[in-house]
C-alpha cells in the first residue's frame, strides 16, 4: 500500500513539474494580467488625475472672484501635470512587474545552469 501511495505522489510531482511551464505562460499570464490591471487601477484611483482635470475650471474653496479662479486653475493644472506623471511612472512600474512575471522562470533556469558553470571553473 505504501508503494502505491509513494508512486502516486512521485507521479503527481513529475506531472506538476512538466505542467508548470504550460500553466505559467497561459493561465499564469492571464492571472498576472488581471492582478497588474487591479494594481494599475488602484494607483489610478489613488492619484485620480481625471477628477482633477474634470474640475480644472471649478474655483477652489468657493472663491468665485477672478483671483480665486486664476489661482485655482493653475493649482489644479500643476496637480494634473504631476499626478499624470506619477501615474505614468506607476504604469511603467506595473509593466515592469508584468515583464518580471514573464521572465522570472528564464532567469531562475539561467541562474541554475550558470551556477554549475561557475562551480566547474573553480
Amino acid at each position: 500500500m505504501f508503494i502505491i501511495i509513494l508512486q502516486r505522489i512521485l507521479l503527481e510531482a513529475v506531472l506538476d513539474l512538466l505542467y508548470f511551464p504550460l500553466w505559467w505562460y497561459s493561465g499564469g499570464i492571464k492571472f498576472a494580467l488581471s492582478r497588474i490591471k487591479e494594481f494599475f487601477l488602484t494607483g489610478n484611483a489613488f492619484l485620480a488625475p481625471g477628477i482633477w482635470l474634470k474640475n480644472i475650471f471649478v474655483p477652489m474653496f468657493g472663491q468665485y472672484d477672478w483671483q480665486g479662479r486664476i489661482i485655482s486653475f493653475f493649482m489644479r493644472l500643476v496637480q494634473v501635470i504631476f499626478r499624470s506623471l506619477a501615474l505614468a511612472v506607476w504604469s511603467v512600474f506595473c509593466l515592469a512587474l508584468f515583464w518580471l512575471w514573464i521572465f522570472i522562470p528564464v532567469i531562475i533556469v539561467w541562474g541554475f545552469v550558470n551556477s554549475f558553470h561557475v562551480a566547474q571553473s573553480i
